[in-house]
């Protein structure tokens, strides 16, 4: 499951979406999941997914690999889905005991698991195809026209960036050690759930000292090349829209009007 983290991680081929300015894949995440939120039934799931495959074919990244994130997310999908089976009021189509089954809870189950692995697998999408750099580098030339937010946007971008880039790495850690505790007889694969968590707890104290570690060598690193922040930097490469970016805008935004027109479908497939 450790190994099945892909935000944060770069997938490095010669495609269109690679190519892309970081800005235009920055926007078009951010398009995505707000579109998708806005998304109220089956269909607009549909359509969502058939853009997001169409992105990941175009990208020629394995599907697999993108797949492969939503694998360390399992158990908190189906717990979503079971609290939504089970605690959403409605009209009763199944009753055993105390448990009663809606309509309504199984329709809201089936969406909210579906909103989460097209929103694990989109967000994936833009550290997939985007290297750290430019991804610092294009939010920092967003976050330039927020107001209020432009005088320290190479600081917040670069926070940003540091944590996006440290979550492969602390995944890696986190796999180190729990090997390690396996090889000291630790469980961390019995079926008793509490057992299992338990055995998770002592995995957090040499994690978190790991984590402070890495963070103050980052900080030294930093300092010792005379790092102080982004007043007064110059940029090797400067960001430039080019005609595959306004292509890009032009086909996301159409697409997201198709998953925003799906709302008015009232075709209900539960």
């Amino acid at each position: 499951m450790i190994k099945d983290v892909v935000i944060g991680q770069y997938y490095p081929t010669d495609s269109v979406i690679h190519k892309l300015d970081p800005r235009t894949k920055i926007m078009a995440s951010l398009l995505y999941i707000v579109f998708l939120f806005m998304a109220n039934n089956i269909w607009g799931y549909f359509a969502a997914m058939f853009f997001l495959i169409v992105i990941v074919i175009i990208s020629k990244i394995p599907v697999g690999y993108v797949l492969k994130g939503i694998k360390g997310v399992v158990f908190i999908i189906l717990m979503t889905l079971i609290f939504n089976l089970l605690w959403t009021p409605g009209e009763a189509l199944y009753t055993l005991g105390p448990v009663t089954i809606t309509r309504e809870g199984v329709s809201a189950s089936i969406n909210m698991a579906l909103r989460l692995m097209l929103l694990i697998s989109g967000t994936s999408m833009m550290t997939l195809t985007t290297p750290t750099i430019q991804l610092t580098d294009g939010m920092e030339a967003l976050i330039k026209k927020v107001p209020f937010l432009g005088r320290v946007s190479h600081e917040i971008s670069m926070m940003m960036s540091i944590a996006l880039r440290f979550i492969p790495t602390l995944t890696e850690e986190l796999d180190r050690i729990m090997k390690a505790q396996k090889s000291r007889g630790a469980d961390f694969e019995s079926k008793n759930i509490v057992k299992r968590v338990k055995g998770y707890v002592p995995l957090l104290v040499p994690l978190f000292v790991s984590a402070f570690q890495r963070a103050n060598d980052l900080a030294m690193a930093m300092e010792a090349r005379c790092y102080h922040g982004g007043e007064g930097r110059t940029r090797l490469k400067i960001l430039k829209y080019e005609k595959r970016d306004r292509i890009a805008y032009a086909v996301v935004i159409f697409a997201m009007a198709g998953i925003f027109a799906t709302r008015f479908i009232t075709y209900r497939l539960i």
